[in-house]
């Protein structure tokens, strides 16, 4: 598998639509957050808010971030996203943490999640990020298993604000 990240663009319209098409369709939320908040169908709209999130005034309690779309090469296909903070507030220190990324359904365990994970984590050691917090539901065994692939060392557990337990990881990047 060939997979690398990029930054949302016009020329990808046709298969982020399709990739939200079949996530909506599946009922399951989506992850990460960043990718459904704003409507992927007034696309227009949809890539300046990826703009503004580097680059745009924040709003209060709000930080940096980078979304990137993980895009398999040799099948041509969007298979995933990514959201990166760039630093952590006391919410997402709490809950969230560095990095929050999803799969789309037709394409969970092939090891996408390891390597975008991966190519993640090499973004944040060029912005000089040292220590990674990553958070998953307790029961969502893949997530916490890929984020221990990716050097993840547990730390500790929580219930958060819909009442689900969640770990918290950090990863140690050199």
């Amino acid at each position: 598998m060939n997979l690398i990240l990029l930054r949302p663009a016009i020329e990808h319209k046709e298969m982020i639509v399709d990739m939200m098409l079949e996530w909506s369709a599946s009922r399951e939320r989506i992850v990460p957050a960043a990718i459904r908040f704003h409507d992927y169908l007034d696309y227009d709209a949809y890539l300046e808010h990826f703009h503004f999130e580097i680059e745009g005034p924040l709003p209060e309690g709000k930080v940096r971030s980078t979304t990137f779309f993980a895009y398999d090469v040799d099948r041509k296909r969007m298979v995933g996203a990514i959201n990166i903070r760039h630093e952590l507030n006391a919410e997402l220190l709490h809950s969230g943490g560095h990095i929050g990324d999803g799969i789309r359904p037709s394409e969970r365990n092939k090891g996408y999640a390891t390597q975008m994970i991966g190519l993640a984590l090499d973004f944040c050691r060029e912005r000089g990020i040292r220590s990674v917090l990553m958070t998953c539901d307790a029961s969502n065994k893949a997530s916490a298993r890929t984020i221990q692939k990716n050097g993840g060392i547990f730390h500790s557990d929580f219930i958060n604000e819909i009442d689900v337990l969640e770990e918290r990881y950090w990863i140690e990047l050199v």
